[in-house]
Formats: structure tokens, sequence, C-alpha cells
């Protein structure tokens, strides 16, 4: 048994409104599979078919204010309500104590000093990863906890020899933007395969997507579909390769934000998680927030020799 999360930056349940929620309008028949045919929207509520189950999932944690990444992400992959700890939500990056927090109590540290394999997929430029070494920006939570635990995040040469993927899941923005030509070309149903073949090298695999929450904060609707409309064909490609009995595949995220476009902000949305696979009704026992996941996921690795 493995796990591999699909993390959507900024993602939450929302109305059902045509103007300004991407899921409400887009075409998506392979993620609306997972929740019993139904739309990822608030009035979806709990849902359970045969393959997955949906579960509205809390990102206030009892903390006033509007949830961000940083303390987001951070309970996330620890398992620890580090807005509380902290007495607010704070992001996009984390502050000191968070990042001391994560230094401590990453998933991915954990799982590896219990003998499990742990990585983050997505690979990122030569450019940021000199940024991050200078200390001129800070990684992400996601980031770091990946970071404390290997030492090391794959780049371009990765991408190169399909070792990892990019955050949009193809390189086309790679090949786009950084005008790098000579990357692997593929579709997003082949980076959704590539994903299941990716995963299967470890216990715990993870990639994070960002651009739904850019979306969020000054992008359009028709962006927010498009985006929702590729990242559905990437799923495709992934549930065709996946074996439910082998492994869990979780999408989440960390706040709400592309799912209502009237505003530019943060939303107060409860955020979707979504568990496929064989053993997700065990994952998903007692499941209502962040703080959820660390746990779920070192509960159902630690069950399986």
């Amino acid at each position: 048994m493995r796990i591999l999360t699909l993390f959507l930056d900024g993602i939450g349940l929302g109305a059902d409104d045509l103007l300004h929620n991407p899921f409400a309008v887009a075409k998506t028949p392979t993620m609306h599979s997972l929740s019993n045919g139904l739309r990822w929207l608030a009035q979806t509520g709990i849902q359970q078919s045969e393959r997955a189950i949906f579960i509205p999932t809390d990102a206030r944690m009892g903390v006033a204010g509007r949830p961000q990444s940083g303390t987001g992400q951070a309970a996330l992959l620890t398992g620890l309500n580090v807005p509380k700890m902290l007495g607010r939500h704070y992001g996009p990056k984390p502050d000191a104590r968070t990042r001391s927090i994560i230094s401590e109590h990453s998933l991915f540290l954990q799982l590896r000093g219990g003998g499990r394999s742990a990585r983050l997929l997505t690979a990122y430029p030569s450019r940021l990863q000199r940024d991050w070494q200078r200390g001129k920006t800070l990684r992400s939570s996601i980031q770091l906890a990946d970071f404390v635990a290997n030492g090391a995040q794959f780049g371009i040469d990765d991408i190169r020899h399909r070792r990892a993927m990019t955050a949009e899941w193809t390189t086309e923005g790679w090949r786009r933007h950084l005008n790098m030509g000579d990357l692997p070309d593929y579709s997003p149903e082949e980076a959704g395969r590539l994903l299941a073949k990716l995963s299967s090298s470890y216990d715990f695999a993870f990639h994070s997507h960002w651009m739904t929450d850019r979306i969020g904060h000054r992008g359009t609707l028709p962006l927010g579909v498009e985006l929702l409309e590729r990242f559905d064909a990437v799923l495709g490609g992934l549930l065709e390769e996946w074996d439910d009995d082998a492994g869990l595949i979780v999408i989440t995220s960390d706040h709400g934000n592309m799912e209502d476009l009237s505003t530019r902000r943060h939303t107060l949305n409860a955020v979707p998680t979504v568990i496929v696979g064989s053993r997700a009704a065990d994952f998903a026992r007692g499941y209502r927030g962040l703080t959820d996941f660390a746990p779920a996921c070192d509960r159902t690795l630690q069950h399986v020799s």
C-alpha cells in the first residue's frame, strides 16, 4: 500500500455560481465520478462511492481570520494545529516559528525515520533553487517539509529523465515561459500516467500544484475552467493506471480561493479531500480537518508491511 497526494493550492468548496466559480462551470467528468456525479461545491457534502470518498475539510481549524498557505500547509504536513499554535493564520510562506515546527515534525521526515520512502515529485527551476540556497526567497511549507527530509529537490535534469514533474503536470509552462525547449512533451493524460509510474517508487509521494491559487488571486473564470479541465484530464490518465488495491490517491488543498473569483482574497470555505482506493474508508475514518491528513497517512502506511 502506498499513498500519492495531489495537492491543489487554494481550492475550496464554493457556491453554485456560474459567474464566479470555475467548479460550477468546468466540464470535469473524472472529478465528478469521484463524488457520485456531483460537482465539487459547498452543497455537495460527504459522498462515498465504490471507488472514492469525498470529504469537505475544515481549513480554519478554530482560528479566526482567513486561512493562509504557510500555516495551512504546515498543519497538513505535520498534523499539528499550527495556526492555533501561532495564534493566527500566516502566509504565504512560513514564518520562523512555522519553519521550526516543520523542521521537527514534517511528515516526510517522520516517514523516512520509520523506514518509509517519501518524496515531493514536483521539480523546480534552477534559478529558484539558487534563490533558496542564497536565502533570497523562502521555501513554501510543502517545499520545506520535503527538503528537511531529503536535503534536495528535483530539478530540470529530473524532468528531462522523467523522474519528476513540473507543477502544472505537463512541461508546457517551462517550455513556454522559461524557454526550455529540450524537455519531454506529453499530454495531460500522459502526465497522469507518469504520476502513477513515479509514485510507485515511493511509499508516500506528493505532487504540489500552485496555479489554482494564482488564478484565485488574479485570474479569470475562463482560465479557472481551463485549468480544472486540464487537471481532469491528468486525473483521468492517473486513474486509468492506478491499482486501487495497491495504493491510495488523496486530493486536497490548504484553503479556499479559486472557487470564488468575486474576491481576490482567500475564502473561509471548507476544502475538498478526495480519497481513492480500496482502503479509502480506513483513511477517511474521523477525517474532518487539515490536521487529520498526516495522522491518516502515518496510520495507513504503518499498518501495511
